[in-house]
């Protein structure tokens, strides 16, 4: 039992350092000597857990997407109706960005990076699927605008990204206000 959670521990902090890398230094700067430096355990025990960079990248965007869709979905009932429903996954996924910033941060460098494979994007897309659903839903309740998911999520759940950028730079603090502000603006923007 204890080796198995020592098994555990090592895979979390490769994990862990993973992300602080990634998010610090970029993709390409994160060698797997400094992730297991930083997680102190010696490189080849990345290989116990992982094949290569590609893969403890890949496996470590699926995680964390897991954990963020888990988080934005919680306490979402798709019998809600639409702008209700909207705004308790917005609501979520913006209390997700704004409080889970590390792991926020990594999403954000996996989205606008090549270095994730198509096969794991889609993998992650397809966590998003009940926000796909209620979009498509309230389209045929003449509710959301006919645009397409990724207009509908550049318009409502991007934005997010930027103010946790300026958060967390402290260029900007957000107050509650401003979130409710920014919530409405989001809706505004896809509501028919």
């Amino acid at each position: 039992m204890a080796k198995l959670q020592k098994s555990i521990d090592k895979r979390n902090a490769l994990v862990k350092a993973t992300i602080e890398l990634v998010n610090n230094r970029g993709f390409h700067a994160t060698s797997m000597s400094k992730i297991a430096k930083i997680a102190n355990v010696s490189p080849a025990t990345i290989y116990l857990y992982f094949e290569n960079k590609q893969d403890l990248v890949n496996k470590v965007y699926i995680e964390i997407k897991k954990e963020f869709t888990n988080y934005a979905f919680k306490n979402y009932d798709d019998t809600y109706p639409i702008e209700k429903s909207f705004k308790i996954i917005w609501k979520a996924i913006a209390d997700f960005k704004l409080n889970e910033v590390q792991q926020a941060l990594f999403l954000s460098q996996c989205d606008s990076t090549p270095m994730i494979d198509e096969t794991c994007r889609q993998e992650g897309l397809k966590h998003l699927q009940p926000l796909i659903d209620l979009w498509e839903r309230g389209q045929k309740e003449g509710v959301i605008k006919k645009m397409s998911p990724y207009l509908l999520y550049a318009y409502t759940i991007a934005p997010l990204s930027f103010l946790m950028t300026m958060q967390e730079r402290n260029a900007f603090q957000l107050n509650d206000k401003h979130f409710e502000d920014a919530y409405q603006a989001a809706w505004n923007s896809i509501k028919e």
